[in-house]
């Protein structure tokens, strides 16, 4: 259990920080995007393996994958600023 969560800590913060490389200007500080990948993570890796019980580790990693990215997903902003239309016009 101790190496799973390393593992899966490990591969949120690869997440995390692949993220923040590639979508600078979508994500916002590294502050935030980094404890964000390794926390979801964490928690899919515990949710994985709480479903699962001791399934192996290449399926824990992989909810924990799964988890890190939807979380990271939350953080992401729109590409461009949406246009509000006055009533009037």
């Amino acid at each position: 259990m101790l190496l799973e969560a390393l593992c899966a800590a490990i591969l949120g913060l690869a997440l995390a920080w692949a993220a923040a490389h590639r979508l600078p200007h979508r994500l916002p500080a590294r502050v935030l995007v980094l404890p964000t990948g390794i926390a979801g993570a964490l928690f899919g890796a515990f949710v994985t393996h709480t479903a699962l019980g001791a399934a192996g580790l290449p399926l824990v990693l992989l909810g924990s994958a799964a988890l890190s990215a939807c979380s990271l997903s939350l953080l992401l902003r729109p590409a461009t600023r949406l246009r509000r239309r006055s009533a009037t016009a």
